[in-house]
């Protein structure tokens, strides 16, 4: 929908040439704003936490799997420090399928 047929919306509300104006730069000033674009649930960087949790899976089994055949204690340590940040990332990508299923985001902190 362009913005012709988003201001014949609603015929009950005429705005003048420069309300539309200000209107539409106030809505560019917000579309810049990153964070409020994230509150607002943009769909624009949901594409990189699956693929984090994805990546991060396969590194924490690779690195798990690699440190147990050859029993280096560098390879164990890496495993412990990458397996929390793996679950982390992956209960955030949970949270997030749980918080579009349902429709609202009340019961989820906003801090995930």
């Amino acid at each position: 929908m362009d913005d012709g047929e988003m201001w014949e919306m609603h015929d009950e509300v005429r705005l003048s040439p420069r309300e539309r104006l200000e209107l539409l730069r106030i809505e560019t000033g917000l579309r810049q704003d990153r964070r409020f674009a994230r509150r607002m649930g943009d769909g624009h960087g949901r594409f990189w936490l699956p693929v984090a949790v994805l990546l991060l899976g396969i590194a924490s089994a690779f690195v798990a799997v690699m440190g147990v055949r050859t029993s280096d204690p560098a390879l164990l340590w890496c495993f412990a420090l990458l397996w929390p940040v793996t679950l982390f990332q992956a209960f955030r990508l949970l949270c997030r399928a749980v918080r579009r299923r349902s429709g609202s985001g009340a019961q989820v902190r906003s801090w995930l």
